[in-house]
């Protein structure tokens, strides 16, 4: 539903798994996007690929990249991409969130998943490295001006932000 509410044709997704969330987010894309998929395991990734040919998605609707986000992500061209969907390391959220800046379109979404889950933000109990992380992209989405912030309370939650301004 947000690859569709933005008319998504380039979205970023942080960790494949099974290739669910991409598979959901190409559901929602135009019929000429593409899903660019990272994740460090590349057993993610061919599973990821099983699904989406499973799914009929042809291949040359995905990217998958075997790395790690924060080796891939500053490689990917600037202002170029509608949505960066992000289900990975937690602890790398703020520094994700910031190339997440630099590849949005104005108008483009960044969206954490499991902001509400065990150890999100409504989890006040955990101070865990992975919750600190989170709590801080959600205070910069929340305090930065260039950014419009929702929290989702759906599943896990999803902590979504369009992106207004690369000012």
């Amino acid at each position: 539903m947000l690859a569709a509410s933005v008319n998504a044709s380039a979205v970023v997704e942080i960790g494949a798994s099974t290739g669910v969330s991409g598979a959901a987010l190409l559901a929602g894309m135009t019929d000429e996007g593409i899903l660019t998929s990272i994740d460090v395991e590349a057993e993610n990734q061919r599973v990821a690929r099983d699904t989406f040919t499973a799914l009929g998605y042809d291949h040359v609707r995905t990217r998958l990249i075997t790395g790690r986000a924060l080796e891939v992500l500053p490689r990917l061209q600037d202002s170029a991409y509608d949505i960066v969907f992000v289900n990975g390391d937690r602890t790398e959220y703020p520094a994700i969130l910031a190339q997440a800046r630099r590849l949005l379109r104005s108008g483009g979404l960044i969206v954490l998943n499991s902001a509400l889950g065990t150890g999100g933000l409504a989890d006040s109990g955990q101070r865990e490295a992975g919750q600190q992380a989170l709590r801080e992209a959600a205070n910069t989405l929340r305090d930065e001006d260039h950014w419009l912030p929702a929290l989702l309370t759906v599943g896990n939650g999803l902590l979504i932000a369009t992106l207004r301004t690369h000012e």
